[in-house]
């Protein structure tokens, strides 16, 4: 995917979109609506493949990658890890319930590899997962931070030999209560010291930095592999007021050649609304750079 700069072109980003808010879609169906919109890469939300994402068959995972490929797609990743099954938590004080949470994930490095088999090969998991990662009532933020980063560390072993990069995605306290900002990221990835864990930024839930947004991309360029698009209320691109031309401006001035996905958490509109209206904006938007 060849991505340059000219003085008479805009810079060229690889654009991608979460599948998630293609609602009760068929799967090839949700990638031809990509397609047909623009983007060149699917990042996907394990929870829309089946309730039991780990039990995935190999033939089923095999399909779900040729889909992609037919349709000149890239499998970009996944995010959105532990919506299904239900009930996991991974810094609870209930062990049990511990060990078969991040036993999920290591399921879910296996599931990524597997759909990566013939694409890009960068393999990027997005560990967001408000929910399942936030300290409960009677842990405290220090011990349930532990926890989050010890099962990092755990699992890069694993993630090493599969060639998947975990991200640990920063989210704002009105959505989770530990790793609020990328400097809080950066600090858990940094402590773990392996390439297969690294950070990612996502516009919507980087309501607690205190610096502007291309200002905290720019100070963390070299740790983030991954950009998230939403504006800040999670609709689609486009749709608020949201300045995403300095964020652009600086992954530009950088030469950034990750992925621009956009992630809707506002699902109204219907996918093949969200995604031609987002990337188009983004487009006009990246023209004005």
């Amino acid at each position: 995917m060849e991505r340059y700069t000219k003085k008479f072109m805009p810079y060229r980003f690889g654009h991608a979109i979460c599948n998630e808010c293609f609602v009760d879609w068929e799967f090839s169906d949700v990638c031809r609506a990509v397609k047909k919109a623009g983007y060149e890469g699917l990042e996907i939300a394990p929870f829309t493949l089946t309730p039991e994402p780990a039990t995935l068959t190999t033939a089923r995972r095999k399909e779900v990658s040729r889909i992609m490929r037919d349709e000149g797609l890239e499998f970009v990743g996944l995010h959105w890890l532990m919506v299904a099954p239900k009930g996991l938590h991974v810094t609870t004080d209930d062990e049990a319930l511990r060990k078969k949470s991040w036993r999920h994930i290591h399921d879910m490095v296996d599931l990524c590899a597997d759909i990566d088999e013939g694409h890009n090969g960068k393999r990027l998991m997005v560990f967001g997962s408000p929910k399942q990662r936030e300290a409960l009532p009677g842990v405290s933020l220090k011990e349930a931070t532990k926890r989050f980063r010890d099962g990092f560390a755990e699992i890069a072993p694993h993630a090493e030999e599969r060639g998947v990069t975990m991200l640990v995605e920063s989210l704002g306290r009105n959505q989770c209560n530990i790793v609020n900002t990328a400097a809080e990221a950066v600090e858990i990835m940094d402590s773990i010291g392996s390439p297969a864990v690294q950070t990612m930024f996502d516009t919507h839930n980087a309501v607690d930095e205190t610096e502007p947004h291309a200002d905290v991309v720019g100070k963390y360029y070299d740790k983030i592999r991954h950009i998230h698009v939403n504006e800040l209320d999670g609709g689609h691109c486009g749709t608020g007021d949201y300045d995403f031309k300095p964020l652009l401006r600086t992954l530009a001035a950088r030469k950034y050649t990750g992925w621009v996905s956009l992630e809707a958490f506002i699902f109204e509109p219907g996918g093949e609304r969200i995604a031609n209206e987002s990337l188009r904006y983004l487009e006009g938007e990246i023209a004005k750079l």
